[in-house]
């Protein structure tokens, strides 16, 4: 069983590297889609309602996955076609390469409309008055917390527990994109979607610093940015990531950044220079090796989570 798992995981990964998302019926849009109906229904201006609303959407989506877990452990080879299945419809490394490509290319020609516009596609941060030296840190700073969001965790909770534990991290993931802001409205109803992201990306995301300063060759500087800037940042989570790739890259990350009419200070993250045009493809370069590692990391998981659950 474990060895189907740790295959179906590189199958996944490996089709998300040729592949990347499916432009249509992609079954995460499909899966928001049907939380969005759900919020219509459920929505309420209390914890309660949205604590219910987290349940019923994550516990739906593991129980499905814990079903297609049961039905194929019997099988190897369904088996890891089904973990690869889903680990590629989870991943979304090859599509953040590919937006990181395309803004260095809008700034690279100075198209400050373009990249305003497609910053959209890796953060919600109001873009309206950003310029380009703005605008590459966003892209480098969203390409960091993402790889940690799109990549190592999902491969890391795959590792663990196969398809419930790729397709439920997605379903938090995904509740915690969408109603997990600190706005008005969802103060209250994202609450519980906003904490149980928090736990759920806990452990993957110090993951993910170590993996970034290893492969970087930079494991010492990444550490100590991590451990000296990260707590200055609001995030439990993004922040060691954003710092240990400021390490890792030698550049200098944080700031205010300005969310409809949230303004946060994400404090100071690094010692280096601001990033430019140049260091979103470095960033994306990073990414993609971390990415990697974090695919071995979760195959050797598998095997191991595999044989104690056989012992």
């Amino acid at each position: 069983m474990f060895v189907a798992r740790g295959i179906g995981l590189v199958l996944g990964f490996v089709a998300d590297r040729v592949l990347g998302d499916p432009e249509r019926y992609h079954p995460v849009a499909g899966y928001g889609q049907a939380a969005a109906a759900l919020q219509q229904r459920m929505y309420a201006d209390s914890r309660a309602a949205g604590t219910a609303y987290t349940v019923v959407l994550v516990g739906t989506a593991t129980a499905a996955g814990l079903a297609v877990e049961k039905l194929a452990n019997r099988h190897p080879v369904v088996q890891a076609l089904a973990t690869g299945v889903a680990t590629w419809a989870v991943l979304g490394g090859r599509s953040l390469e590919r937006e990181a490509e395309i803004m260095a290319s809008h700034l690279d020609a100075g198209d400050m409309p373009a990249a305003r516009k497609r910053l959209s596609h890796l953060c919600s941060r109001d873009a309206t008055d950003l310029v380009p030296a703005e605008l590459a840190r966003a892209t480098v700073e969203s390409i960091a917390e993402n790889t940690s969001d799109a990549c190592v965790a999902p491969l890391l909770w795959g590792g663990a527990f196969g398809v419930p534990g790729l397709v439920g991290y997605r379903a938090v993931n995904t509740l915690d994109a969408m109603v997990g802001y600190r706005s008005a409205k969802y103060l209250k109803f994202g609450w519980a979607s906003a904490r149980l992201d928090d736990v759920a990306n806990y452990l993957p995301a110090r993951a993910c610093a170590v993996l970034t300063g290893l492969v970087a060759g930079r494991p010492a500087e990444a550490w100590r940015i991590w451990r000296r800037d990260a707590p200055g940042h609001p995030s439990p989570n993004a922040g060691p990531v954003e710092a240990s790739f400021a390490g890792a890259l030698g550049l200098r990350l944080g700031g205010s950044n300005t969310y409809g009419n949230e303004v946060e200070d994400r404090g100071t993250l690094g010692d280096g220079p601001r990033p430019g045009v140049p260091d979103i493809r470095r960033t994306a370069d990073l990414a993609r090796r971390v990415a990697i590692a974090a695919a071995a990391t979760a195959v050797v998981l598998s095997f191991r989570t595999g044989r104690k659950g056989t012992s």
